[in-house]
């Protein structure tokens, strides 16, 4: 008689050990602020404790929008030391900010502030560096370590091996990869299968009867899902940890995501970095903080243009027309006119070399990108960002979304003054269908790697050599 078991849910993983890490951290944080009130001899009163208290929390909101606590990540050390001193720098600032707004009516000594805004954050990297070098040096000496197998010896299985053999500190010993295709060699051909198979299911399975394997992780295609849940039932013969990688990767992933409603596993596919308030509010900020800093200086130069444009051609000064913005809605766009026509309608025909409809001052505002200084006022208004995938004509969206797949992704974030696009050469006319594919390849990179640093370094880039393009007719 065959007896019922009950499915279950999948349960998120909550290692003790990142709590005891978070732990670690703030008393560190208390320490090296204590340290330095006795260093300069001030006193530990309950405005101090109040700043540590804030300061903490904001650094613990930002550690964890970081994921520094996310053991899964596996980074280098370096690039763990760049989110450690991000995330208290970003706390730190808005701390600082709210007291140069805020009167609360008591002063800190500038010399502890300066000892203690380094003195926190090179502390926890060195904490963190020697916790990991510590891991490392005992599980290599046989210290805690554990065995395991890949069964699938394709391309997924590859990447997972190499991801863990990234991270000694967890102390995992690689036995080999383990697949019963490994006769068929047409079949690893199609499959891009790795070369040392060392055996097939049946010897893995002999080998986790006998206790030779802590961990098996099985990395088939989805589509194999009655093979896996036969191997799966047979494994259920051993005491070995059993793990499913599931292939997602087969899509073309962006800002993908994993969540759970009620202990149900949800993966998004095609998402938008910008889905959480923190995200969304920084780059928000950042927008109109570049605007404070650009809108002062392009005034002037904006006021010459209109008049400029006024004085040689006939017609309005500023040109409006309707594009895709965020989630494809249609958005109004302001430029500089630089033609004598002001085409807004089903039909628009892209500029060209030599185009009769550009004027002479309008020929060169696209050169020098002059023409879309008026976008400021859009991104004011918060319909564009400074920073994203550039809008095309409504006209040209319907056209290419029929002939590049993926097109229309580009619309998960705010259309762009300049973006990853324009700083990679890939600007002006495209007249054939490979130059608006290598532009799309780049707007979805650069919503798949978002972030407030890339934006700030597309931003350089662009003042540097984003303006003037050969191809911008």
């Amino acid at each position: 008689m065959t007896q019922y078991r009950p499915k279950g849910f999948i349960r998120p993983l909550r290692p003790e050990l990142q709590s005891i890490k978070r732990a670690t951290d703030t008393a560190l944080i208390f320490v090296t602020l204590y340290l330095s009130l006795f260093v300069y001899r001030e006193p530990f009163g309950k405005e101090y404790l109040g700043l540590f208290i804030v300061c903490t929390v904001l650094f613990g909101i930002f550690a964890e929008h970081q994921e520094i606590y996310h053991g899964w990540r596996g980074d280098p050390m370096f690039d763990d030391a760049i989110r450690i001193l991000l995330s208290w720098i970003l706390a730190f600032a808005l701390v600082a900010g709210g007291f140069f707004v805020f009167d609360f009516g008591f002063e800190y000594s500038r010399e502890v502030m300066e000892l203690w805004l380094p003195l926190a954050p090179l502390s926890i990297i060195v904490l963190h560096t020697l916790r990991r070098s510590a891991l490392s040096y005992l599980r290599r000496h046989g210290l805690n370590t554990r065995t395991y197998a890949i069964l699938g010896g394709n391309s997924l299985g590859r990447r997972l091996n190499v991801a863990l053999a990234e991270m000694p500190w967890l102390g995992y010993q690689f036995i080999g990869f383990f697949d019963d295709r490994i006769e068929n060699k047409q079949r690893r051909e199609q499959e891009d299968m790795v070369d040392n198979i060392i055996g097939d299911f049946k010897e893995l399975l002999d080998r986790a009867k006998h206790g030779e394997i802590d961990h098996i992780y099985i990395t088939l295609p989805l589509r194999a899902e009655k093979r896996i849940n036969q191997l799966v039932q047979e494994l259920a013969d051993s005491t070995v940890s059993v793990n499913i990688v599931p292939d997602f990767f087969t899509f073309n992933l962006m800002q993908s995501k994993l969540s759970s409603v009620k202990g149900i596993p949800v993966v998004s596919v095609f998402d938008t970095p910008l889905n959480s308030s923190l995200d969304g509010a920084a780059k928000r900020l950042e927008d109109l903080l570049l605007c404070a800093v650009i809108l002062p200086l392009i005034a002037i130069p904006m006021l010459l243009i209109a008049i400029a444009i006024k004085l040689t051609s006939p017609g309005p000064v500023i040109f409006k027309q309707l594009r895709y913005g965020v989630k494809g809605e249609p958005i109004e766009v302001w430029k500089f006119r630089s033609m004598t026509v002001c085409e807004n309608g089903d039909n628009v025909k892209q500029a060209t070399a030599n185009d009769s409809r550009v004027t002479p001052l309008g020929g060169f505002l696209r050169r020098t990108s002059l023409d879309e200084l008026p976008q400021f006022l859009n991104v004011l208004a918060g319909t564009m960002s400074v920073v994203g995938p550039r809008p095309h004509a409504i006209a040209h969206n319907e056209y290419y979304r029929k002939r590049i797949q993926g097109y229309m992704l580009r619309h998960k974030m705010k259309p762009g003054i300049t973006g990853l696009a324009q700083i990679s050469g890939c600007r002006g006319e495209t007249e054939t269908i490979d130059k608006m594919e290598a532009r799309i390849h780049h707007d979805l990179e650069y919503i798949r790697n978002w972030s407030v640093i890339l934006d700030i370094k597309i931003v350089i880039i662009t003042i540097f050599k984003g303006f003037i393009g050969q191809q911008a007719y």
